[in-house]
C-alpha cells in the first residue's frame, strides 16, 4: 500500500526546509522504499511512499543510517587538535605563571569540541554509525600517512583533496562532489555548502556529527530524549518547546540564526531543531556534480554546480550591484508539482544547467531567460531563487529573492537580439567596471531589471521602458570615448517584433514610432566599381535613418559604428519641439549635401491625424515621445501593419497644417496618392524652415500656397489667398509637420474640404 504524506515542515523557503524535503526523499528511497516519489503542493512537500506518518517517524527513529560526511581539509572538522598554550616562566623562580599572556607550546595536543565529537563517533558501537566510523578511520589513516597534523594551507589543500578523491571508496564521494570541484589550477566551491563544507568558522560536517550525537546514543544507537518531538516538529511542523539553544545552523535558516536585534537584549541565541540540520545536509547531497561535466568545466568553477549562477542584483526590486560584490553567487531551486521519483530528481539535479541562446546560463538574468523552456520541458512549475549575500557581519545568509514561474513567454526572446556582437555582455561588464560613469551604471542596472521583468511579462509598458533605456544608453555611449574603447559597436539594430511588443495604442507611441521611422526615399546607392561593403555604407548614409540624429553613428560595412565627428547627431536635451526643428534643418542640409533627389521625409510607419491634433493641442507627453523615439529608432525595418489606429471621430486640424504638409512628404508618395502628377516636384527650401524658426509661420504658409498654385495643384478652398495662421507658434507647427502621417490618412488630409468657408480648420475623418 502506498501513502501520500504532506510534510508541512518542508517548504520551498527557507533553504533549510527545501533541503530537508530532498533529504527525506533521498533517505526513504535509498534505505526504505526504492519507489518513493515526491512533489510540491501548497507550499509543502508531499512524500508518496509505502510509509504512513507513523511509519515515516519509525523509520527515522529506528532504521535511519546517517550518511557519513566529513571535511578534513577544514580546521574545524575535528581531525586537528589546537596548539597548546602555557603561562610564561617566572625568571626569578622558574615557575610557570598562571596569569598574564599565554605562550604557545608548539605541540598540537589541545582537544576541542570538534575533536571530542569526532572521537566519540569513532568510538561508537551501534550499527547506525557503522559507515561513519569507517569513513572517519579511513580519513585519519590518510592524514597520518601524509603527515597532516593541522589543516592544510592553500598550497597543500589541492594535494590533500586529490589524495582523498583518489582514495575514498565511491560510497563516500557523494559529499565530496557536493561541496567542491577540483579544477586544473584551483578549487571551486558551490555557494550552497559554503567554502568546502564550512561557513567562516562553522564547519558543517562536525556540527552534523554533534547534532547526530544529540539525536542518538553513540553506544546503543537508540533515540535520545526529545527526539520524537523534534522529528515531528521538523517534518510536520508540530510545536515543541525543546529547541536547542545557541546551536549554530549557518546560512541555511536566517530567521533562526542569532543576531543583535533578535531579542530585547543585546544579542539573541540561535534556536534550531537538530533534525533540521541533519536532514538539510542529507538533502545537500543532491547537489553532487556530474563527473563528466566536472572534467569539462574547469573554467566555470562554482557555476558548474547544479542550478548555480553568478549573483545579479536584479529582478527582486530590492537588489543592487553592491549585493553582487558581497555574494557567493545564487542558486535557483526547482519546484515541481507532479509526483517524481528519486532517480528522476537525481537526474534533474545532475543535469543542473540551463541554456540560453545556445550557451549555458551564467547569471540570474540568463537563468530567468532560460527557465521558461527548461521548466516546461522538465515538468518544473517554478524556481525558488536564493542569493547567498553577506548580511550579518562576515556571515553569508541564504536569502530568498523571489519565486519565478516557468510559463512560456515568447517576448523574452527579444533579448536575444541585444546579444548580437556581444553587445549586452559588453555593456553589462563595462557597467561594472571603474571606467563607467554613474549615469551609465544606473541605466545598465535599470535595463537589467527591465529585461528580467520581460522574461516574465508581455507588458507593452515594460517593453517601452526597455526601448527608452536603450535609447539613453546609446546616447550615453556615443558621448564617452572610454565606453567606446570597451563597447566597440553600438546597439545592434532590432527587428519589428519590438514594435509589436511595445505598442500600447497610445498617441505618444504612434507619434514616437512615426518619428523613429523617418528616412529618405533613397534606395539605390550601388556603384559598379564599389565593393559591396562600401555600397552598403553609402546606402545607409543616404537613407539618413533617424537614429543618426540621436547619437553619433555611421555605418561601417554592415554594422553601425561610432562617429564622434558626426554632423547629424543634433538631438539634445532640450524640448521635443526644439529638437524636431533642429532635426528638420539638419535633414534638409544633409539631403542637399548627399544630392538626394527627394525630400528626406520617407517613413516606415505613420501617425494618425488624431495623434497630430493631440500634439498640436499639447495634450500629449512630449518627453515620453522623445524618449520612446530614441529607442524605437533602433528598429531596422518598420512595418505599418504593426500600428493600429483606434476608431476616431472628426478631427480638426489647422488649414495651415494641411497646406504645408505636402512639403514634408516625399514627392514619390504625393504622386502615389494622386496629389501631384509625375514629374512635378514640391521642394522644401531652407528659408521656409528659417521662417518657422523666426516664428513667422505665415510667410511659410504664403510660400506653400504660391508654390502649390504654381505647380498646378487646385486649391478650391483658398482661391484668392492663403489661410491665416492663428493660435499656433511657428516652431510647434514645424514640429507637428515632422511627424509622418499614415498613407490612408494622408490621402484624406490632402483631399478634404473645409466644413465652413470661414473656418480656418479642416474637418478630418479618421480613415
Amino acid at each position: 500500500m502506498s501513502y501520500e504524506i504532506e510534510l508541512k515542515g518542508c517548504a520551498p523557503a527557507p533553504l533549510a526546509h527545501y533541503l530537508k524535503a530532498l533529504g527525506i526523499l533521498r533517505l526513504v528511497a535509498e534505505q526504505k522504499d526504492p519507489n518513493a516519489k515526491g512533489y510540491w503542493r501548497d507550499e509543502a512537500f508531499v512524500l508518496h511512499s509505502n510509509l504512513d506518518e507513523a511509519g515515516l517517524l519509525q523509520f527515522f527513529l529506528e532504521e535511519y543510517r546517517a550518511t557519513p560526511i566529513t571535511a578534513p581539509w577544514n580546521a574545524g572538522s575535528g581531525f586537528y587538535f589546537e596548539e597548546g598554550k602555557t603561562g610564561a616562566i617566572d625568571s626569578d623562580t622558574g615557575k610557570i605563571l598562571t596569569t598574564g599572556k599565554k605562550i604557545k607550546t608548539g605541540v598540537r595536543d589541545k582537544e576541542t569540541e570538534a575533536t571530542r565529537t569526532l572521537n566519540k563517533l569513532l568510538q561508537s558501537q551501534c550499527e547506525r554509525f557503522e559507515f561513519y566510523r569507517e569513513l572517519l578511520a579511513k580519513t585519519r589513516q590518510i592524514l597520518n600517512e601524509k603527515g597532516f597534523d593541522e589543516a592544510p594551507k592553500e598550497n597543500q589543500k589541492v594535494l590533500l583533496l586529490q589524495v582523498i578523491r583518489n582514495t575514498y571508496p565511491d560510497k563516500f564521494l557523494k559529499w565530496f562532489d557536493a561541496v567542491l570541484l577540483i579544477g586544473s589550477d584551483k578549487v571551486s566551491y558551490p555557494p550552497l555548502l559554503g567554502t568546502g563544507g564550512n561557513d567562516g568558522r562553522l564547519d558543517f560536517t562536525n556540527n552534523y556529527m554533534q547534532r547526530l550525537l544529540r539525536l542518538f546514543d553513540s553506544i546503543t544507537g537508540k533515540p535520545n530524549s526529545c527526539v520524537i518531538d523534534w522529528l515531528k516538529q521538523s517534518i510536520f511542523l508540530q510545536s515543541t518547546p525543546h529547541m536547542l539553544k545557541d546551536a549554530a545552523i549557518g546560512q541555511f535558516l536566517p530567521g533562526n540564526a542569532g543576531s543583535p536585534n533578535g531579542t530585547s537584549g543585546f544579542e539573541s541565541k540561535s534556536l534550531i531543531n537538530p533534525w533540521d540540520f541533519v536532514l538539510m545536509l542529507e538533502g545537500g547531497l543532491f547537489f553532487a556534480t556530474n563527473t563528466v561535466r566536472r572534467l569539462n568545466s574547469d573554467t566555470a568553477g562554482a557555476l558548474s554546480f547544479p542550478f548555480t549562477v553568478r549573483m545579479m542584483g536584479v529582478g527582486s526590486g530590492a537588489g543592487s550591484p553592491k549585493d553582487e560584490a558581497n555574494s557567493r553567487n545564487e542558486i535557483w531551486l526547482p519546484i515541481w508539482n507532479q509526483a517524481t521519483s528519486f532517480a528522476e530528481i537525481s537526474c534533474l539535479f545532475q543535469e543542473g544547467r540551463v541554456t540560453v541562446d545556445r550557451r549555458f546560463a551564467k547569471d540570474g538574468l540568463d537563468f530567468a531567460r532560460a527557465i521558461s523552456a527548461f521548466g516546461v520541458d522538465k515538468g518544473i512549475a517554478e524556481f525558488q531563487r536564493y542569493g547567498f549575500v553577506k548580511r550579518n557581519g562576515d556571515a553569508y545568509l541564504a536569502t530568498p529573492v523571489n519565486r519565478i514561474a516557468t510559463r512560456t513567454n515568447p517576448a523574452a526572446e527579444l533579448i536575444n537580439e541585444l546579444e548580437r556582437n556581444r553587445f549586452l555582455d559588453n555593456l553589462r561588464r563595462f557597467a561594472r567596471s571603474d571606467k563607467a560613469s554613474g549615469r551609465l551604471v544606473s541605466f545598465a542596472h535599470q535595463l537589467e531589471n527591465r529585461l528580467f521583468d520581460l522574461t516574465r511579462s508581455t507588458d507593452s509598458k515594460n517593453c517601452q521602458d526597455i526601448l527608452v533605456l536603450l535609447g539613453k544608453i546609446q546616447r550615453s555611449l556615443s558621448q564617452s570615448h572610454k565606453a567606446q574603447e570597451d563597447i566597440r559597436q553600438p546597439i545592434p539594430l532590432l527587428t519589428h517584433h519590438w514594435l509589436l511588443a511595445s505598442n500600447d495604442a497610445s498617441n505618444e507611441f504612434r507619434l514616437a514610432a512615426a518619428l523613429a521611422s523617418l528616412k529618405t526615399g533613397y534606395s539605390d546607392a550601388t556603384e559598379p566599381e564599389a565593393p559591396p561593403e562600401t555600397a552598403r555604407a553609402k546606402t545607409a548614409e543616404k537613407l539618413l535613418p533617424m537614429r543618426f540624429h540621436f547619437a553619433g553613428l555611421k555605418t561601417d560595412k554592415k554594422w553601425d559604428a561610432w562617429d564622434n565627428e558626426s554632423r547629424l547627431a543634433v538631438w539634445g536635451e532640450g524640448s521635443l519641439t526644439r529638437n524636431l526643428c533642429e532635426t528638420a534643418r539638419c535633414r534638409l542640409l544633409a539631403a542637399q549635401r548627399l544630392q538626394n533627389q527627394d525630400k528626406p521625409f520617407a517613413f516606415g510607419v505613420g501617425a494618425s491625424l488624431g495623434d497630430i491634433s493631440a500634439f498640436l493641442e499639447k495634450s500629449v507627453d512630449d518627453q515620453r515621445i522623445s524618449d520612446l523615439a530614441q529607442g524605437l529608432a533602433l528598429i531596422k525595418d518598420f512595418h505599418s501593419a504593426s500600428i493600429h489606429f483606434p476608431k476616431q471621430s472628426a478631427t480638426a486640424l489647422p488649414a495651415a497644417y494641411a497646406l504645408l504638409k505636402p512639403f514634408f512628404v516625399t514627392d514619390q508618395v504625393l504622386v502615389k496618392i494622386g496629389f501631384i502628377p509625375e514629374g512635378i516636384k514640391l521642394s522644401l527650401r531652407g528659408e521656409v524652415l528659417a521662417w518657422f524658426a523666426a516664428d513667422q509661420p505665415q510667410k511659410a504658409v504664403d510660400f506653400a500656397w504660391a508654390k502649390l498654385r504654381q505647380s498646378g495643384v487646385e486649391l478650391p478652398h483658398f482661391p484668392q489667398q492663403a489661410p491665416r495662421v492663428m493660435g499656433i507658434d511657428g516652431a510647434h507647427l514645424l514640429a507637428a509637420l515632422m511627424f509622418p502621417v499614415a498613407f490612408g490618412q494622408l490621402k484624406g488630409l490632402l483631399a478634404l474640404k473645409p466644413r465652413e468657408p470661414a473656418d480656418e480648420s479642416l474637418d478630418l475623418m479618421s480613415l
